[in-house]
């Protein structure tokens, strides 16, 4: 259970890279009682990588990792990585090829149509290959991100009363760059989907509570953010 380390974190420095290297860490962790132990013979796609922590997490364990996102957003120290630059919105992400395991940590929620993604996994895994997918759901007490709570008095509403009491600047504007997904909604887009199978569910930052997954409405208020974990069958 991480929650608590990331709440101190936060409070004390806000969301720093020390903060985010924590998540990187601790989803290379959990990945890891699945069978992840990495080494070359591992192809990895961060997908949506942004600074590129997880992926760079597990180059470190010896994996091939390829990294793509719309930008070069990689830190200094992942500079000569293999990045390609692709639009999830825009562009078929099968193009970057087949690989053992996928990574798209807090990508779903920021993309229009979630089945640009979820339609795209089988497609981007080799046979037996893990598919990692989280987001902050959107009755999570942080989808609204630098304006959360006041999302739940309505996402359009919450980002303005935001504005109202806020001097800093709102990074995220809801049906702009922030899309409410609930996690009843995607768990039954990924299981509609031919070929793949639900390996687990969990709350991503207190995965050992995953009993709490299984209670429909409860989940979608207690889980912070939503771990799928995916496996292409056929």
């Amino acid at each position: 259970m991480i929650i608590h380390k990331l709440a101190y974190r936060y409070l004390r420095h806000g969301d720093d890279e020390c903060f985010y290297r924590m998540q990187a860490q601790e989803t290379v962790r959990w990945l890891r009682s699945f069978g992840v132990e990495g080494g070359q013979s591992m192809r990895v796609l961060d997908l949506g990588c942004g600074h590129g922590m997880i992926g760079g997490e597990l180059s470190g364990c010896g994996c091939t990792v390829v990294f793509a996102d719309e930008s070069n957003w990689l830190l200094p120290e992942y500079e000569g990585a293999d990045l390609r630059l692709i639009d999830i919105e825009k562009d078929d992400v099968t193009s970057l090829g087949r690989y053992d395991l996928v990574i798209s940590s807090n990508v779903l929620e920021h993309i229009s149509d979630p089945r640009l993604l979820i339609g795209s996994i089988n497609g981007l895994l080799e046979q037996d290959g893990l598919y990692y997918l989280s987001w902050t759901n959107s009755l999570s007490p942080w989808w609204g991100h630098e304006f959360a709570p006041l999302h739940y008095l309505g996402a359009r509403r919450g980002a303005l009363v935001y504005d109202r009491l806020s001097k800093r600047a709102r990074k995220h504007t809801p049906f702009v760059d922030l899309f409410p997904y609930s996690i009843g909604r995607i768990l039954n887009m990924v299981r509609a989907e031919p070929g793949l199978e639900v390996v687990a569910v969990v709350p991503r930052y207190y995965p050992e509570l995953s009993f709490l997954m299984r209670i429909p409405l409860l989940r979608e208020f207690v889980a912070w953010n939503c771990v799928v974990l995916v496996e292409r069958t056929r």
